[in-house]
């Protein structure tokens, strides 16, 4: 099915593809390429060299309006070919999540203080929701946070703990979310600060995202009334008005991924020989090929399933958490076969296909892991049993 500004979509996605294939992804042995991301001297030569090309924030357009979802997923899907792509194109999380945020909800002069630079390229930013479970803070139900926002006169002050924060080192630009007398609260912060102190950063299964994941202690953080976003003790409201979008955009890069990882595969299963045969005509090399194949559609078709609800202006909680637990472990099932598929050098690290596995499985916890999304699933499905009257 058309969508309004596919023609446009598809003309900025060839930039993309051609950008990511024959750029990006020559510096995937790059030395700067660190245990938790790319450094800071590596991503800005990277997105110069994304503004050179015109690919730069491709999602958002030189009139700060923003392609469709339907548009934003084709884009996207192309920047993931690479897990640099992403961080060259402005693409990635959490920037891209933010970004659309900050466009929903900030303020006039928020937007020229703190959603410039992000679109520009030129800053990144961190959003400060995830605590630690030792201390029983806030994971997959944010109900349970425990760092509070207090109000004295003009500002608020903020305590607590934050873990895998992702981007947090680095950022110029934060999102907290705090818990006031009101609810839920979200305020802006400019970064690096004093009352925002990174502890640790974590080492995780994957290691494309500019600042690693980190832990940080927020001691007596002082904010502005003016640098709160949206009203106080609508945080949890604001967080769903980025959740959906960003849940499916996770789906669009990691599509990508996988469909790198597909093309790697298939190159290695149509060269290499064994028992007198190509890989690819041993049935059961071939059959993992075509069921990634079906998959890889599969995730594609209900990306852009989900993408149609979202520009029709729904909410797309339902919509969003269906696609995240399809499309998730579909492309780790497609990235699992291409590593089998390249036996000995799939679990090496000679080729991309290592990396993009564990990309991928990283993807099935981020954005709340698969069980989380049936739960929710489960309990609406109940609802709506109990409310027909069964």
């Amino acid at each position: 099915m058309s969508y309004p500004d596919q023609a446009l979509a598809i003309e900025i996605g060839e930039r993309v593809e051609k950008f990511v294939r024959e750029v990006v992804a020559t510096y995937e042995r790059d030395p700067r390429l660190e245990e938790h991301g790319p450094s800071p001297e590596l991503v800005k030569e990277l997105r110069d060299k994304a503004r050179e090309a015109g690919v730069m924030t491709p999602h958002i357009l030189p009139d700060h309006s923003h392609l469709s979802q339907r548009g934003t997923a084709h884009v996207l899907k192309k920047t993931g070919l690479s897990p640099l792509g992403p961080v060259a194109c402005n693409t990635g999380a959490p920037d891209e999540g933010n970004m659309f945020l900050l466009g929903k909800v900030a303020t006039e002069a928020q937007r020229a203080r703190f959603l410039e630079p992000l679109v520009s390229g030129e800053a990144r930013s961190a959003f400060f929701m995830t605590e630690p479970a030792a201390e029983d803070g806030a994971g997959s139900d944010p109900s349970m946070m425990k760092t509070t926002a207090v109000k004295d006169g003009d500002h608020w002050v903020i305590n607590g703990r934050k873990t895998f924060i992702t981007g947090a080192d680095g950022a110029s630009v934060g999102i907290v979310m705090a818990k006031a007398e009101e609810g839920a609260c979200m305020f802006l912060v400019d970064l690096p600060s004093p009352a925002i102190r990174i502890e640790r950063l974590l080492d995780t299964i994957d290691s494309s995202m500019p600042g690693g994941h980190a832990q940080v202690m927020i001691e007596n953080l002082r904010v502005p009334q003016a640098d709160m976003l949206g009203n106080p003790g609508e945080g949890f409201r604001y967080a769903q008005i980025r959740l959906a979008p960003a849940r499916l955009s996770h789906c669009m890069r990691w599509h990508g991924v996988a469909t790198r990882a597909q093309e790697t595969a298939t190159e290695y299963a149509c060269t290499r020989k064994a028992f007198g045969k190509l890989l690819i005509d041993h049935e059961g090399v071939g059959f993992m090929l075509a069921e990634n194949q079906i998959e890889l559609k599969q995730a594609e078709l209900m990306i852009d399933w989900c993408a149609d609800a979202l520009d029709a202006g729904e909410n797309g909680n339902v919509e969003s958490s269906m696609a995240k637990v399809a499309v998730s472990e579909a492309l780790f099932r497609v990235a699992d076969r291409c590593v089998q598929v390249m036996g000995g050098l799939g679990v090496s690290r000679d080729t991309i296909v290592e990396q993009l596995f564990r990309e991928v499985r990283a993807f099935r916890i981020y954005d709340g892991p698969t069980e989380v999304h049936k739960w929710s699933l489960a309990k609406k499905i109940k609802a709506a049993h109990l409310k027909a009257g069964h």
